[in-house]
């Protein structure tokens, strides 16, 4: 990718936990393919905690913006943006840390961030072409996040519930739903087909304009 010729076409992908945001970034990327779409996870990005004890690890406030490394972020989306590859971090949520794998991410035409403060932070914001906002009924989300983090996180319903009620709903209704006010587009009903296909068929007229300025 020749930096010095266009800058991709930066997704914002944000909303609730349990929403859908993952359903859509992944029906973009299954739509084009890996060569055209890069994702970049802000889960990846919960501040490394290697410093604190696992039972302090399990207390912290998850769904506050602090709890995500912005800086480095920033730079990555910026890096991705100029055509540079990135080494991702991944964060594995069993031990509530970041692991010490990496996961590569090269630059692509579209690059989709998705994440619970995908719109939260205005320097973020600033480098994205279209923000989208998924939207979605809170016993809806509820549910798909208890089911997730007990298949996947292996944690227990009350942990998941005292979770929800402590900083999940607060958070959410504190710092995520009134970022709804800065997206372009906002998906009512969740990840829904239709609105889905509105999204990709934009994608596709973006991806067609990019391709023409390649040298």
């Amino acid at each position: 990718m020749n930096q010095n010729t266009f800058h991709p076409f930066v997704i914002g992908v944000a909303g609730g936990s349990g929403s859908g945001k993952s359903t859509v970034s992944q029906q973009v990327l299954a739509s084009f393919g890996a060569d055209m779409v890069s994702v970049v996870m802000q889960d990846d990005y919960y501040c490394d905690q290697t410093h604190l004890p696992p039972e302090v690890r399990r207390k912290q406030n998850y769904d506050h913006p602090q709890a995500f490394d912005w800086p480095l972020l920033i730079q990555h989306v910026q890096a991705l943006r100029n055509g540079e590859t990135i080494a991702m971090p991944e964060y594995d949520f069993t031990i509530d840390n970041r692991s010490t794998r990496t996961i590569p991410v090269k630059p692509a035409p579209v690059i989709v961030i998705e994440g619970l403060f995908a719109l939260y932070d205005a320097q973020l914001r600033e480098m994205m072409s279209l923000k989208i906002f998924v939207d979605t009924a809170p016993d809806v989300r509820f549910i798909r996040r208890m089911q997730r983090d007990i298949a996947e996180r292996g944690r227990s319903m009350e942990s998941i519930v005292n979770q929800y009620l402590e900083t999940v709903r607060p958070m959410h209704k504190q710092f995520i739903e009134p970022t709804k006010r800065h997206a372009d587009v906002i998906l009512p009903h969740g990840a829904n087909d239709p609105a889905v296909d509105v999204i990709t068929t934009k994608v596709a007229s973006v991806i067609g304009q990019l391709q023409l300025q390649r040298p």
